[in-house]
């Protein structure tokens, strides 16, 4: 799997996973569903920044630059938001309130990046891409790795 296909995968779990929580009622629910998107997000955020942004600013334009810059930044307030919420109790009406500012900071960070840092990164070419994504792959814990990597692993 090429690294956008792999990082666009990982933004559709994380949309699911933010669905569930705004259904789950159950505090349990609610903070076991809390710490999957927490591990999902810290491990997309590492693949990224350790991966495919250095891959990404290899293309040497001030639209790459920009851009990467921004994730990272972006990456920083989510990391923030993320490492609050362990102390925040499910039923708390600040639980809420904080996966809500998540979800609408994740939400944004992917808009920008299916709309316009995957659109520059085509310029890598599709050899560069499927070998970013088999490295992002390998960073990842077995049952996280896209099923065709694991049947060949």
């Amino acid at each position: 799997m090429d690294a956008v296909n792999l990082l666009k995968k990982q933004h559709r779990e994380v949309e699911g996973l933010f669905k569930k929580v705004e259904k789950a009622k159950a505090p349990e629910m609610r903070r076991q569903l809390m710490q999957e998107i927490s591990a999902k997000l810290e491990m997309h955020t590492k693949i990224e920044e350790e991966i495919f942004y250095p891959a990404v600013r290899e293309i040497e334009s001030k639209k790459a630059e920009e851009m990467i810059n921004e994730a990272f930044e972006e990456h920083g307030v989510v990391k923030l938001v993320l490492k609050q919420l362990p102390s925040v109790d499910p039923e708390d009406e600040r639980f809420e309130a904080k996966m809500t500012v998540l979800q609408e900071l994740v939400e944004h960070h992917v808009e920008e990046e299916e709309k316009e840092m995957f659109k520059l990164a085509q310029k890598l070419g599709k050899a560069e891409l499927r070998s970013l994504g088999e490295q992002m792959a390998g960073m990842m814990p077995a049952e996280a790795q896209p099923k065709a990597r694991r049947r060949a692993a």
